[in-house]
């Protein structure tokens, strides 16, 4: 759920509402392994900062292209609080506890409309984990992503396995991804591309 206040213009994607370009995210996180990505834009787009109060002994996964980096949430913080989340990054959080965490801050916009370039997010040969650079819930090829390669794969994790989508002749296989709010997936890819959007808030719909 994404809550923003401040200027004239409104638009709504399934739960998220926005009158301005800064505001929160509540993100559910259950019990167990999930994939997150982080909606809003902040100056300081670190799990320590992010993510600061989850349960005692919460850990979070960052893929590094050949492993994980896996830092661990004890009495004392973090223990590596310097993990970037940056918007169109993700990666796996895994908790005992289910709990609520508020990303606060800027919606990121670029393109026709706006002072900001187009947005970019660069995705590299091989595997690995995405999201969205804005807060919307939609089907990927509706949040911009349209340049993939035919039987590249996307493997969306679904709290016990993964669904895994693949880009034939005929479209997506079974059916185009769907991304909720603050959500990451993992994608194998046969070429690097670049994820662009152009997105203003005052335009959309």
């Amino acid at each position: 759920m994404l809550s923003v206040a401040g200027a004239a213009a409104s638009f709504v994607q399934a739960a998220v509402y926005s009158v301005n370009a800064v505001g929160y995210v509540n993100k559910a996180i259950p019990v167990g392994f999930s994939m997150i990505a982080n909606p809003l834009d902040t100056s300081n787009n670190t799990i320590g900062s992010l993510i600061p109060a989850p349960p005692l002994f919460s850990n979070f996964y960052k893929w590094t292209g050949t492993g994980f980096q896996i830092a661990t949430f004890g009495p004392g913080g973090w223990d590596l609080p310097a993990i970037t989340l940056n918007p169109g990054e993700g990666g796996f959080i895994n908790t005992d506890t289910a709990f609520t965490n508020t990303f606060i801050g800027e919606v990121k916009q670029g393109g026709p409309g706006t002072p900001n370039p187009t947005l970019s997010n660069p995705i590299p040969l091989g595997f690995s984990i995405r999201g969205s650079m804005v807060p919307q819930s939609a089907n990927i090829e509706a949040l911009g992503l349209t340049n993939l390669s035919l039987f590249d794969n996307i493997y969306r994790w679904n709290g016990t396995t993964y669904t895994i989508y693949t880009l034939g002749p005929a479209g997506w296989d079974p059916s185009v991804p769907n991304l909720d709010v603050g959500e990451s997936f993992f994608l194998n890819l046969q070429t690097a591309v670049n994820w662009t959007r152009d997105f203003n808030v005052n335009a959309t719909p």
